[in-house]
């Protein structure tokens, strides 16, 4: 079943403006917000909200205090060509994720077509020789990259297909890409663990997703944790075998000696089976260890207690995915790079430390 969201009135404007957009109600500049408030009949702040996360997906772009916003939204030029646009995902069980088979639906509506890569990046094992091979064997003009280790977005980066790099370590690499502001959500997520007493935090996260050291999204939380005095090293971001096994042995070895009081888990599929080794071991989150998923996932309104985790809406994501397509089928260069919003929803498996504990 598909995830069920109710729109802010911010959600709403934006929807409405978009709608007028493609409609070319407007072309060049966007009006400012004192305008489009009083003909919408609603306030300032609503519209500029609107606006902002018009500008997180590329549809408008930002021209500095006091001077209104670039309409940048492709438009529907007769020369803009069908492309042929693979997309290789992270591993199998993504295939069939919400915002993964949105994100197909969306792009073929717009008359491109997708071809799925023969093989995962873990299939592959993020080898570059076995990428190399598969894209030289692959009929496509563009490519979107899910969730790739730091060697593979270079490797695309320099080469001459135009690529999206859709989650991933893509930061330092002149190519498009989008994902949740992981940053400064994982900001949010330390002080709110400090105040309730815990100093003790692990990261645990994929072999691809940590190679090379911490990538951005976990620095913050190193920054945020080294802000308020507490200890970080190898520690705070174990390597483990990318298995059930190798999982299960460095959640052993951590709560073995000095367990952690807290552990930020990368993908749901891992914080389940963090959860119920821990628990066969008889720790239980919140009571012995809190626990926080760093993705939504719709599972999460089955249990209980309830699961801390980052939601994060999957739509602004394919409309920018969408955008850079329409952006490179009409003969552009698109490399930017945009973050979309994210929210720490505190559920029922974080709670005080065990040292504040009565």
């Amino acid at each position: 079943m598909a995830d069920f969201n109710l729109l802010s009135p911010s959600q709403q404007v934006a929807d409405h403006l978009r709608s007028k957009l493609l409609l070319g109600q407007w072309s060049g500049t966007m009006p400012g917000s004192p305008s489009l408030a009083a003909e919408l009949g609603v306030d300032s702040k609503t519209v500029w909200a609107a606006l902002t996360i018009l500008e997180q997906e590329g549809i408008l772009l930002g021209q500095g205090p006091g001077r209104p916003r670039k309409i940048v939204m492709p438009s529907t030029s007769e020369n803009a060509a069908s492309l042929r646009i693979a997309i290789l995902e992270y591993e199998v069980a993504s295939l069939n994720d919400d915002y993964m088979v949105d994100l197909r639906h969306k792009l073929t509506g717009s008359g491109h077509r997708v071809i799925q890569s023969a093989k995962t990046l873990t299939e592959l094992q993020m080898k570059i020789p076995r990428i190399q091979s598969m894209v030289k064997e692959t009929d496509a003009d563009a490519w979107i990259v899910c969730a790739a280790a730091r060697n593979v977005l270079q490797w695309f980066s320099n080469q001459e297909t135009p690529v999206f790099a859709l989650f991933g370590r893509r930061r330092k690499f002149a190519i498009a890409g989008v994902g949740p502001d992981h940053e400064a959500v994982g900001r949010l997520i330390v002080q709110r663990l400090v105040e309730l007493g815990h100093q003790r935090i692990v990261i645990l996260a994929r072999e691809s997703q940590r190679a090379g050291g911490p990538g951005r999204s976990d620095q913050a939380v190193f920054d945020e944790m080294a802000n308020h005095g507490l200890s970080i090293g190898s520690y705070n971001l174990p390597e483990w075998e990318n298995s059930a096994d190798g999982l299960q042995r460095v959640l052993d070895g951590l709560f073995k000696v000095t367990p952690p009081t807290a552990l930020i888990v990368d993908e749901p599929f891992v914080f389940h089976a963090v959860k119920d080794r821990l628990a066969r071991r008889g720790i239980m989150a919140p009571e012995d260890v809190s626990l926080i998923c760093r993705d939504p996932d719709q599972t999460f309104d089955w249990l209980r207690p309830s699961v801390a985790h980052v939601r994060w809406d999957h739509r602004p994501i394919v409309r920018r995915i969408v955008n850079w397509a329409a952006n490179i089928s009409q003969g552009k260069v698109d490399r930017r790079q945009t973050l979309t919003k994210a929210e720490f929803i505190e559920g029922g498996t974080v709670g005080p430390a065990p040292s504040q504990r009565q």
